[in-house]
């Protein structure tokens, strides 16, 4: 695989036609910190072929934070988390400020009792410790004896029993809705300012919401903020700034609702 170094639009892309004969594990391993502009950029892009070959990746985040975008989906990817990425799922990831990860691609025959769907994994000790000698690991690696066999069957292990993280947003399809989309790091209207800016009433959004993303508009909204807030506390903002862009009147009232949706304070989620 090979990273063309084009800092506008760096994508993941094969290069090589015999990729039917990879092993069983291909590493990704991004050391040196690359500098991005104030919107974030694309890093790697699937294609249809790759999807095929690179049967399943998990990136692995250690500093700063990533978007993935998929169809109908948007994920967040903060620091001590890692994404897991079934085969053929075609995605996006961008990454904002410095980029800090480690990424590892699976074939098919090891990923049976892995999850069929995306999902955010919180990253254990165990499991930061294993990616790293896979990820620094030469690409003739025997994956199938000695220490690397282990390390292995320690990383399958480590993403199977993970605890999941709510950090996956379901995005409506529906046409009328298009507007709401466009830019996804602007907060979401109050249900009254959708109506008047979509045309539809209040009930007609709530049908939509709940037939496409399983949730109402304003569960939707909260899991929105939710996200945003993550992305904005792991990029370095503040707490009264955060609070301040997600439309909370008080320092106190954002902390409350992080508490309540996550179960902690913003500042002991950031440890």
């Amino acid at each position: 695989m090979t990273y063309y170094p084009n800092p506008d639009n760096l994508s993941l892309k094969s290069d090589r036609p015999w990729l039917g004969s990879i092993p069983a594990v291909l590493s990704t391993l991004i050391t040196t910190p690359l500098r991005s502009s104030a919107l974030p950029r694309p890093l790697a892009t699937t294609t249809p072929g790759c999807t095929g070959i690179i049967a399943d990746s998990c990136y692995s985040r250690r500093r700063g934070c990533t978007r993935i975008t998929l169809a109908q989906q948007l994920c967040l990817l903060p620091p001590s988390r890692a994404a897991w990425i079934p085969s053929g799922v075609a995605h996006r990831v961008a990454m904002q400020q410095s980029v800090d990860y480690r990424s590892i691609y699976l074939t098919p025959a090891l990923c049976a009792d892995l999850p069929q769907q995306v999902c955010v994994i919180a990253v254990s000790s165990l499991l930061r410790a294993v990616l790293e000698p896979i990820a620094l690991a030469d690409f003739a690696t025997d994956w199938q004896h000695g220490k690397f066999a282990h390390l292995l069957g320690l990383c399958l292990s480590e993403i199977s029993e993970a605890a999941q993280q709510p950090m996956l947003l379901p995005l409506p399809r529906d046409k009328r809705l298009a507007p709401l989309l466009e830019n996804p790091q602007i907060m979401p209207p109050e249900l009254q300012v959708l109506e008047q800016q979509i045309g539809a009433s209040g009930r007609t959004i709530g049908r939509i919401f709940r037939r496409e993303t399983g949730m109402s508009y304003q569960q939707w909204r909260q899991q929105w903020r939710l996200m945003r807030a993550m992305e904005l506390l792991a990029t370095g903002r503040s707490l009264s700034y955060s609070a301040f862009e997600l439309g909370f009147a008080s320092d106190s009232g954002f902390i409350a609702f992080f508490k309540d949706l996550t179960g902690t304070t913003p500042g002991a989620w950031l440890k």
